[in-house]
This record gives structure tokens, C-alpha cells and sequence, in this order.
């Protein structure tokens, strides 16, 4: 596999780190996940429970292994530098300044290892404005104003059903390791990452930022093309009480449903995003409205347009076009897992769907 003899040392909790260095694990990498004594990664604990631990954890840990240092302790520090001193990467996601006073930071691990690919992934960086602050998603999320374009019907902030800040700062980081890994083949010299998960979800927000870069104003959510203000990126209720999503905004996709549903006299009006829309969005509202969701699934796959269902979790879990492509698999055991999303063809991903005990791997090392 593309990682084989990549060795990673993993002190990293919850999601960014664990959905980088599980990238890592999946194509090759030897993963050794550090947890502190006791009860070990928070994120063992985290419900629902599945068999051997919960099934955040499994997502987050198959396939490392697990070892148990304290590193308050001389002995627990001693033994970390050991590990770091043959390892290739690092990724941590202790408060700025913790690391370096544990005597584990960049500065004193690449003095014996200069090899090595340091990640480290915090709320805002290793300097700035705001040292040493504690953050999580939802506080994240608030703060790069991607809440106030997330507006429910009432007008008020929504709460997204899944942590962007995390998954992006964790994606950002696995391509700042990968890229810290092939300079490295060069040169022979590792580097430091420093992943601001406030920075990488502000990028994230590139296609919207628009008016706030050009005149400082902010967006009208329901004006724009993205968020509210397109009759075809929009959601829509059937008659059962379900929706469906518009969202393809092109002019072909329009005209090819307008003119299904007999009224293409309509499509010059979604040439541009905007209140002037609202004929569009009134006429397909009470369209969709007319029947239900089962009605719509079999026929709008008859036009060339881009929609999708709203699912639940379990109805998207089971989508034919995930299951032709394997991308949900069970283990022996009965227990469904994600399957790697990065396919190659000469080399695919040998995941082990198997989540370490905790200390199970104690005083082996990389062996």
C-alpha cells in the first residue's frame, strides 16, 4: 500500500486528529494511538456502545494500536520520545504550549528526529489572538459566520448535523502531512504543521464571501445562490410530509424540468439567483407538493436534472449506489463500517476493521 513503513504516532482525541491519522492507517501507516491511563480516549465512552467500545471510537481508531502513557510522569515522557525518535509523523491536539512543556514539542523531538512530520491540529492555531482558548465545532462554526448563512425557517441560526470544523481541519492536515511526507523524500527533513481548525473552516466559506471581501456587507441568505435565494438549490416538501433537494442551478437543468412540468416560460427568470425567483419557487413548491416523495424518486430520474432526497440516516446508509460501490461494509462480527473513500486502482486501501483495546499494544513498540 501506498503508506507501507510509514510509522505514526497518534495523541490526538475526538475527530480531527483521529479522521487524519485513520486516512493514514487505512493506506499502510502503523498507527500507535497514545491514551492516557484510565479511561483512555474520551471518545471510548461516547454512545452509542457497539460490542467493544462505542461506535464513534471504531470509526475513529480501526486498525492502531493502543498504548497507555502518562505523560505527567518522567517515565510516560521517556518512553513517548523513544516512539518519536523512529517515528515518520506526530499529530496532536493538545492546547498550544502543552506539548513543548511535556518536553514533547517539535522543537525538542526534531532535534533527534529531524525527519519528522510534526501536525499539530488546535481551535485557533499556535499563536494569534487567542492562546491557550479552548474551542469546539459549534463554537467554531459561530465564529467564521457559517452559522448566520445556516438559518432555519424561523430566521435563526441552525445547529449543522454534522462537525464541518472538525472534518476539514482534519482534511487540511492529512494533505499538510502527506505533502510534509513527499518534501521530505527529497530533503530528507520533516516540518511542522500548525492546523488551525478556525482558519480552515474560514477558507471553507470561499464561495460565499463574496460581498464581505468586495464591501464588507453580509450576505442575505435568502438572495443568494447557495443559500436560499435559487428556486433549483433548494429544498422542497412532497405530500407525504418528506422533501427533496434542488441543486443544480444550470440553465440546462432548469429547462429540461420546466419544460417537463410544462412551463418553460419560467426559466428566463433563474438566469440569476434573487427575490425575482419567487414565481419559480412558488410554482415548484406546489408542484412537489402534489405528490409524494415515492412519486418524485421515480420520476425525476427520467430527466437529466441534479436532485436528491431528503434521507434519513438509515435510508442513506442503504443507497443502491453505496452498495454498488462497496462503500459501507460489515465486518465478521456484524458491525458496519465507512469504507476508505480514497480508491486506487494499483494499490487499494487493506482497512482493519478492528478498534484497539485499550493498551492492548503496551511495551511493543513498533514491533
Amino acid at each position: 500500500m501506498k503508506l507501507d513503513g510509514i510509522k505514526v504516532l497518534d495523541l490526538s482525541w475526538f475527530l480531527p486528529g483521529p479522521y487524519l491519522t485513520t486516512a493514514l492507517c487505512d493506506h499502510g501507516a502503523t498507527v500507535i494511538k497514545v491514551e492516557p491511563p484510565g479511561e483512555g480516549d474520551p471518545g471510548r465512552h461516547i454512545r452509542p456502545m457497539d460490542e467493544r467500545t462505542s461506535v464513534f471510537f471504531r470509526n475513529m481508531a480501526r486498525g492502531k494500536r493502543s498504548i497507555v502513557l502518562d505523560l505527567k510522569t518522567d517515565a510516560g515522557r521517556a518512553e513517548l520520545r523513544q516512539l518519536a525518535d523512529q517515528a515518520d509523523v506526530l499529530v496532536e491536539s493538545f492546547r498550544p504550549g502543552v506539548a513543548a512543556r511535556f518536553g514533547i514539542g517539535y522543537e525538542a523531538l526534531r532535534r533527534s528526529n529531524p525527519g519528522l512530520v510534526y501536525c499539530s491540529i488546535s481551535a485557533f492555531g499556535q499563536d494569534g489572538a487567542y492562546p491557550g482558548r479552548a474551542a469546539h465545532d459549534l463554537a467554531l462554526e459561530a465564529m467564521t459566520g457559517v452559522l448566520s448563512l445556516t438559518l432555519g425557517d424561523d430566521g435563526r441560526p441552525a445547529v449543522p448535523g454534522i462537525p464541518i470544523a472538525d472534518v476539514v481541519s482534519g482534511l487540511q492536515g492529512l494533505s499538510g502531512v502527506l505533502m510534509a511526507l513527499l518534501r521530505r523524500a527529497s530533503t530528507g527533513r520533516g516540518d511542522r504543521i500548525d492546523m488551525s481548525m478556525h482558519e480552515a473552516l474560514m477558507a471553507a466559506c470561499a464561495n460565499v464571501v463574496g460581498a464581505p471581501f468586495t464591501d464588507g456587507t453580509q450576505p442575505d441568505v435568502k438572495t443568494q445562490r447557495t443559500t436560499g435565494g435559487a428556486a433549483f438549490y433548494r429544498l422542497y416538501d412532497t405530500a407525504d410530509g418528506r422533501q427533496l433537494a434542488l441543486a443544480g442551478q444550470e440553465m440546462k437543468f432548469v429547462r429540461n424540468l420546466l419544460d417537463a412540468l410544462g412551463r418553460p416560460e419560467l426559466a428566463p427568470l433563474c438566469e440569476r439567483p434573487g427575490a425575482h425567483q419567487k414565481p419559480v419557487m412558488e410554482f415548484l413548491a406546489g408542484t412537489f407538493r402534489s405528490k409524494p416523495l415515492a412519486h418524485w424518486m421515480a420520476w425525476l430520474p427520467t430527466l437529466d436534472i441534479c436532485w436528491g432526497p431528503v434521507n434519513t440516516l438509515p435510508e442513506a446508509i442503504a443507497d443502491a449506489n453505496l452498495a454498488a460501490r462497496a462503500a459501507i461494509v460489515t465486518d465478521e462480527r456484524g458491525r458496519k463500517h465507512f469504507a476508505p473513500v480514497v480508491r486506487f486502482q494499483e494499490e487499494p486501501a487493506r482497512p482493519l476493521y478492528r478498534e484497539p483495546l485499550l493498551g492492548e499494544h503496551d511495551g511493543q513498540g513498533w514491533g
